[in-house]
């Protein structure tokens, strides 16, 4: 990772950019002197060129090439939307009488969303994702195919309203640290270490040494680097919470009671946390906005979504603040800022899929001018750690590689789940955008439906070999590699469900099955999207970075899928696509969920009620696909009789 660190985009860049543009990250025209250079009176040096390429390298290439066709797309789109406006599909079923409602010629026309920014006057076009977007679960709950379920809306209650009338977290009267032997405190960070520090790797080495000295030492006071050190030992036994999960279909009573003094734990280190934090929000600097940033995976991990969206918010504005002014900061501090910066996009976005009203942060509107993850010693270079106790959990350290190679991996982890997240909000943006989206328009939506799929296709053949994963259920080599595949399942499913609401909304309007009027080819897509779907709920396993992180998130995508996968049941035509595989798909739901739900405690007031409701609505979905099925056996059944 000794590479110099380089801006994420560089559209229509000049093969080799003179120093003083590579310096300050910004497009060079290749001119001798270049613009930039001339409009500023500086002399112009080109260097030499860059060495061979390494990993890293070939996943920045294979990112600048989805940019440089998304933007391509974005053009075509905004620009030539009276062309487009007459290109439809080769099927006769799909035609400009058969289109959505909306007015497409209106929605054309505002070709500039709320998320434009100056930087598009430069040619550059951030992955932003539009507020109001119309994929959420509950826009999906909206369509009329659910009708005929009037259960599901009636005991529905929006999840705004459920997150935000939850009882706040209370501090625990007693302000005592517990004492833990040196290997526990090792233990602990070490667990920090290889999941919240490999998922998100925002804290050099070092700083978690002198995290686990301050600790030993009990000289915890009110400062930032206290909070921090709470932090990390609270992050460390939450994860060990985790761990004992991922497979696991059923805990030991050894286990279990592990599992219940490390929630203990986390819980008092948590509070000690609770009562600094004034600290951290009255100090600006590069440590404070890390607590912030930790406090808000924190509340991920208890599954408060608002909780975790607020900080995340209030993280981002620090890191903007502090990256504005970054020749005041250190060369490992501007680095730390920009990971944190990526990390809130990364996260800030996943709420905002499923809360498209949430207020943004505005970092999305700014990270095409970030860096990319750069050299960072955020791994130490020793032996794993054995653990003392033999009820520590098997799983604490999920890689099964060579410790030497973590901080590599972390790197290309983050920078996978970076370049993914970019791609979903492109996807939510150009589809489903509430002004701009082409889904409903079956006149646009192939052609960009066609390039999405090919870019996600290629953020798959450029992962590393440690997270490569099939389209299949099979075990992957890592449990990164089945996080990944699960945001790859997720990706293809939301790229391809414009051609299933289509069929969905006009299959009893003139859009005969028998006559012809649905080709192969249009429901070949539709089994695309519903056998990604499939794929998704059935690879569903403990993974740590799911539980921890994204488990209200999963929650919320997952009932969305049963939700799909349950209308498009009900089709003829499209009933061949999903098959019996949906009986499973419910029982396989609920029996993790109601697992996972209480990791952050056993008791109501700790588990997030929008939780529960997706609980309820997969009972109840599976109750109806249950009977749809069977509607169809005793059909089947008279008229084999008859």
């Amino acid at each position: 990772m000794n590479r110099p660190r380089r801006p994420l985009l560089s559209r229509s860049r000049a093969a080799h950019a003179c120093d003083v543009c590579r310096r300050r990250k910004i497009r060079c025209d290749g001119g001798q002197p270049c613009a930039t250079c001339l409009s500023s009176n500086q002399e112009c040096n080109y260097g030499a060129e860059a060495g061979p390429k390494g990993k890293s390298d070939l996943i920045l290439d294979g990112v600048l090439r989805m940019e440089r066709h998304l933007e391509e797309m974005s053009a075509i789109i905004t620009s030539n939307v009276g062309m487009l406006g007459h290109r439809v599909l080769t099927d006769p079923a799909i035609s400009p009488e058969v289109t959505h409602s909306h007015d497409i010629a209106e929605r054309s026309s505002h070709h500039q969303s709320q998320s434009t920014t100056a930087n598009d006057t430069q040619g550059v076009h951030n992955a932003v994702l539009s507020g109001l977007h119309t994929s959420t679960t509950e826009s999906v709950l909206d369509w009329p195919h659910f009708d005929i379920f009037p259960s599901i809306r009636q005991n529905y209650i929006p999840i705004f309203q459920l997150e935000k009338s939850r009882s706040s977290l209370r501090t625990m009267t007693s302000t005592s640290v517990p004492y833990l032997r040196a290997d526990e405190v090792q233990q602990v960070v070490e667990a920090f270490q290889s999941s919240i520090n490999f998922f998100y790797p925002t804290m050099l080495k070092d700083k978690l040494l002198a995290v686990q000295h301050l600790v030993l030492s009990g000289n915890l006071d009110d400062s930032v680097s206290s909070c921090i050190s709470l932090l990390v030992m609270a992050l460390g036994c939450a994860s060990q919470v985790v761990s004992l999960l991922f497979n696991a279909e059923a805990l030991t009573p050894e286990s279990l009671e592990y599992q219940l003094s490390q929630r203990r734990l986390a819980e008092i280190y948590f509070d000690g946390v609770l009562k600094r934090l004034y600290t951290t929000q009255l100090e600006i600097s590069t440590e404070s906005t890390q607590c912030l940033f930790f406090v808000a995976l924190y509340f991920a991990y208890l599954q408060r979504p608002l909780q975790a969206w607020s900080y995340i918010n209030t993280t981002a504005a620090r890191c903007r603040l502090l990256l504005s002014y970054g020749s005041s900061n250190s060369p490992d501090e501007n680095e730390c800022l920009r990971r944190i910066f990526w990390s809130c996009y990364i996260l800030e976005s996943d709420y905002l899929a499923e809360f498209a009203a949430l207020p943004e942060s505005g970092i999305a509107s700014i990270e095409s001018t970030i860096p990319l993850p750069g050299q960072y010693n955020t791994h130490t270079i020793t032996n794993r750690f054995t653990p003392a106790t033999p009820l520590s959990p098997p799983s604490l350290l999920p890689l099964t590689i060579p410790r030497s190679e973590d901080e590599e991996l972390s790197s290309l982890y983050f920078l996978a789940c970076i370049s993914m997240r970019r791609l979903l909000n492109r996807v939510h943006d150009m589809l489903y955008a509430a002004t701009t989206g082409v889904s409903p328009s079956p006149s646009r939506f192939p052609t960009v439906v066609s390039e999405l799929s090919h870019q996600l296709d290629e953020w798959r053949d450029l992962l590393p070999e440690p997270f490569k994963f099939s389209l299949d259920t099979e075990p992957t080599q890592t449990q990164h590699g089945g996080f990944l595949r699960q945001r790859y399942l997720t990706c293809r499913s939301v790229i391809y469900r414009p051609y299933l609401t289509w069929v969905l909304e006009n299959w009893n309007s003139g859009a005969s099955w028998e006559n012809g009027g649905v080709s192969q080819e249009i429901l070949s897509k539709c089994e695309i999207c519903l056998q990604a779907c499939i794929l998704h709920i059935q690879n569903l396993r403990g993974y740590v970075h799911t539980i921890m992180i994204d488990m209200w998130i999963c929650s919320m995508s997952m009932t969305g899928g049963m939700l799909i996968l349950t209308a498009s049941c009900r089709i003829p035509g499209l009933r061949d696509q999903v098959s019996e595989e949906l009986l499973t798909l419910g029982s396989h739901l609920r029996g993790l969920f109601q697992q996972w739900s209480r990791v952050p405690g056993e008791n109501d007031a700790s588990r997030s009620p929008s939780v529960a409701q997706s609980l309820r609505m997969i009972g109840e979905i599976e109750d109806f696909i249950r009977q749809e099925y069977q509607a169809r056996s005793d059909s089947r059944e008279m008229t084999r009789n008859y």
